[in-house]
């Protein structure tokens, strides 16, 4: 997987030395761009909770997935970004963010009920936890300039919220899984501030929250970075992101809870025409 990242990464990088040959002195602004790629990684640390009540009624265990599932608090996980310029105010943007943890671990001196099953004390117990959001968002430019540029945005983000727990033994089989998947709308604002030839800042931020059928949801997505443009469509960055989400249902098929938080810091290569 390490050996993927980095190969794609090589690339990336092949690709952009390139093409800054053919645009060797011309630094045109950020603002200016009408195509934008970035690829990176990031050093995520995360924090999970969740409740899966069955559908009996039983209440379930109110679980922390990294202490009781052995989920890994920190990982690197890929990172890609792509943006297109309609004109000189519309833009759209299109990013990927995935996050897919596993985990061992033995089940404490209390059950763990976790929908229609329940893991005993002792249990040698296998996990697997995986968020993934793919957001299409349009953004419109209320202040541009070569210097900088504020949009308002409006994306849809696609997000898939999947749990696998499960106990082998020669005396014991039991599986669980969990899967919540569904489009959620984000508002929010993206700014670019170029503050010299060579290096510029960004940042963005999109939240929403939802109530729908017995169903209580919100996804924030945020993030800062700074740039050096060391030629003239290439940029590498050192950043920070966060990714909130919480997902609360009463509904009687697929009652319980999920929260999750993740942020970390971030390196990536930009390149821009």
């Amino acid at each position: 997987m390490i050996a993927t990242r980095i190969a794609s990464l090589t690339v990336l990088a092949s690709f952009a030395l390139h093409a800054q040959r053919t645009l060797a002195d011309d630094y045109f602004s950020p603002t200016d761009e009408r195509v934008r790629i970035s690829l990176g990684a990031e050093r995520l640390t995360s924090t999970t909770s969740l409740q899966s009540d069955s559908s009996t009624g039983v209440t379930g265990t109110d679980i922390n997935a990294e202490r009781q599932f052995g989920l890994d608090k920190s990982r690197w996980e890929p990172d890609f970004q792509a943006l297109v310029r309609v004109d000189t105010r519309q833009r759209i943007s299109i990013d990927y963010f995935m996050l897919d943890r596993s985990g061992n671990s033995i089940v404490g001196a209390n059950p763990i009920n976790f929908r229609d099953v329940t893991f005993l004390p002792g249990d040698p117990l296998q996990t697997q936890l995986s968020l993934r959001t793919l957001g299409i968002t349009y953004e419109y430019s209320l202040w541009h300039s070569e210097t900088l540029e504020i949009a308002a945005t409006l994306g849809v983000h696609a997000t898939d919220i999947s749990a696998s727990a499960k106990v082998q033994t020669q005396t014991r089989h039991v599986i669980q899984d969990e899967d919540q998947a569904g489009p959620v709308p984000t508002v929010g604002i993206d700014a670019t501030w170029v503050i010299s030839r060579r290096f510029y800042v960004g940042g963005r931020a999109q939240y929403l929250n939802i109530h729908v059928n017995n169903l209580d949801g919100s996804l924030g997505l945020y993030e800062f970075d700074a740039l050096y443009r060391y030629r003239a469509n290439v940029s590498v960055g050192l950043g920070f992101t966060a990714v909130r989400a919480h997902l609360a249902s009463t509904q009687t098929t697929q009652p319980g809870f999920f929260d999750f938080n993740t942020n970390g810091p971030e390196v990536f290569i930009r390149v821009g025409f």
